[in-house]
């Protein structure tokens, strides 16, 4: 998977040379939103911290501080996302889900499901009560689905087949075990073992057998294990389909996935859909957001 991002590091980079530019971009009367937005997505992340730090150093002050009192509405939050480290980007997703009245379902389901069990470690390292916090915000199955996903390891079909289709009645329990605790190729075994076993696709059983959020988790889990970019570009194709548009869902999967897989979440979208996600970013969004998106997308698959 590495190396499939639009965005890669900068050759050349002088985190010196970008932290006069940006501060130049925002000195004085008026913003150029242009120089801002065309340096930092054509930077890595690692190179942006660079940056960041460069800039305190210069100048005593903290870029992303600035770059919030200088910019406004999603585009600046777009671009503040770019400036978070990734771990602490998803880290901070998940803060603001489960935080106030009512949880953003979505992306706990999101992250958690599609993040390597290495990365959801490291996600438990930076937010020590994260665990508690899922489980005082959620209910039921779904609760101990998402604890299952932060735990973390590994289990087989027999169950799965005994848990579903050869009784009547479901044992949620061992759905979720043997889902949750997985890697995903050993999980696209399961499947296949499961096909042969049943003559059902899990998702069906899945269907069939459960409902309401915990159905919308697992179906999730399936998805990812299937595939990581097919399940973010049917995201993306959601937020963006009908009337209105998830900005938060399009700013969370264009500045989270424009380093890991963007070009097979493209690839798979245009497989998918009748368009690009470069002609559907387009049409959905505008001004400098667009831009920055169109920029993070990195192409047009027509």
């Amino acid at each position: 998977m590495a190396g499939r991002g639009t965005v890669k590091p900068h050759s050349g980079f002088n985190a010196n040379d970008d932290a006069e530019v940006l501060y130049k971009a925002m000195k004085g009367l008026g913003t150029d939103e242009a120089a801002i937005l065309q340096l930092l997505t054509a930077r890595s992340n690692a190179q942006r911290q660079e940056i960041k730090a460069a800039y305190k150093t210069l100048h005593g002050k903290d870029l992303v501080d600035n770059l919030k009192s200088e910019l406004g509405g999603k585009f600046e939050s777009l671009i503040v996302a770019l400036m978070i480290p990734p771990i602490m980007y998803d880290v901070k997703c998940l803060r603001d889900a489960i935080k106030g009245a009512g949880t953003d379902e979505k992306v706990l389901v999101e992250i958690l499901a599609s993040r390597s069990p290495n990365e959801v470690s490291q996600i438990k390292k930076h937010n020590d009560d994260l665990e508690e916090d899922v489980c005082g915000d959620t209910g039921g199955h779904f609760q101990r689905m998402l604890v299952v996903l932060l735990q973390v390891c590994s289990k087989f079909v027999y169950a799965l087949f005994a848990a579903g289709e050869q009784k009547f009645g479901t044992d949620e329990g061992q759905f979720i075990t043997i889902l949750g605790n997985r890697s995903n190729a050993h999980l696209r075994k399961v499947f296949e073992e499961y096909r042969k076993l049943s003559g059902y696709e899990i998702e069906e059983s899945i269907q069939r057998e459960t409902s309401g959020t915990l159905q919308e988790v697992l179906l999730a889990v399936v998805k990812c294990a299937r595939s990581v970019p097919g399940y973010f570009a049917d995201s993306l194709y959601s937020a963006m389909k009908g009337a209105g548009t998830d900005d938060k869902t399009l700013i969370r999967i264009m500045a989270s996935r424009s380093e890991v897989d963007m070009l097979d979440i493209r690839a798979e979208f245009r497989k998918r859909f009748a368009t690009s996600l470069h002609k559907m970013i387009q049409g959905d969004t505008s001004g400098d957001y667009r831009k920055a998106l169109l920029l993070l997308c990195g192409g047009d698959d027509a």
